[in-house]
């Protein structure tokens, strides 16, 4: 019973999080019309999101572009279609692996301490001063983060993309014999302008879901210490189940059926 109490309560306040989280979002769009943005913030956040994130983001997108390859080729060469390997590895990293993986990767190092900062200055007044000081928390702390995710994430992904592929192509070749103009062929046949649009398009999303969720449940926390810690492992837990979800329903209208959705 106990326990059952317990993670009602906690289901309960997670709810009240997620709310306090669509608020939030439709408070920064307001801000963001308004031009309220603060540009030396932006620049940090920016480099915080984008250059700082570079490395792991293009060695998880190389070896799982090397990965795939492994898997796949061997088995397209098995039904001879390893002329293939190459557009295949391409539209899985494009419209999937690329834009969710480097999101999962900015969750869990951005997101986490967007919700650690913010939790931080919560729980020691700093938000209060702020408003002594007649300066908007969200003017200040969360647009420059939005903006900055929004921004960079999908720089990261085609970064992401690239490296991926190049990955592919030289597994394909030193493993598989798959020369690199049969590969980079098939890339440019089964990908299409698209492809590139829906990866960019799916990267601002998640950019926008990883701030916003990470900085709100920083405004949100309480507690000390102990709610900055379970603050910052909520807010990343939330933000990689936004952006399971939301992939699905993003590629549910921009790939369902057997073409895009979209023709251009």
């Amino acid at each position: 019973m106990a326990s059952t109490a317990k993670f009602n309560g906690g289901l309960k306040v997670w709810l009240q999080r997620m709310i306090a989280a669509i608020f939030l979002a439709g408070q920064t769009i307001v801000h963001l019309l308004k031009a309220k943005i603060n540009r030396r913030n932006t620049i940090e956040q920016m480099a915080a999101v984008g250059p700082d994130s570079l490395g792991i983001a293009v060695v998880t997108a190389a070896f799982v572009g090397m990965v795939f390859t492994l898997q796949v080729a061997k088995e397209f060469l098995d039904f001879g279609a390893g002329q293939a390997v190459g557009g295949v590895l391409a539209l899985a990293l494009t419209r999937e692996l690329a834009p969710v993986l480097t999101a999962v990767v900015i969750a869990g190092r951005v997101g986490s301490a967007f919700a650690a900062e913010i939790g931080t200055m919560k729980v020691t007044e700093q938000i209060d001063a702020l408003y002594i000081l007649k300066t908007d928390p969200i003017d200040y702390l969360v647009l420059p983060r939005v903006l900055a995710c929004c921004m960079m994430l999908p720089i990261l992904t085609i970064i992401s993309l690239i490296t991926g592929i190049l990955g592919g192509m030289i597994i394909s070749r030193y493993l598989y014999g798959i020369s690199e103009v049969v590969f980079l062929d098939s890339i440019q046949n089964f990908m299409q302008v698209w492809d590139l649009f829906s990866a960019v398009l799916k990267a601002i999303v998640f950019g926008a879901l990883v701030s916003i969720i990470g900085c709100s449940w920083g405004l949100t926390t309480t507690g000390g210490a102990k709610g900055v810690g379970q603050s910052t492992t909520t807010a990343v837990v939330t933000a990689l189940l936004a952006i399971f979800i939301a992939n699905f329903f993003l590629s549910w209208l921009m790939f369902q059926g057997t073409d895009t959705a979209f023709d251009i």
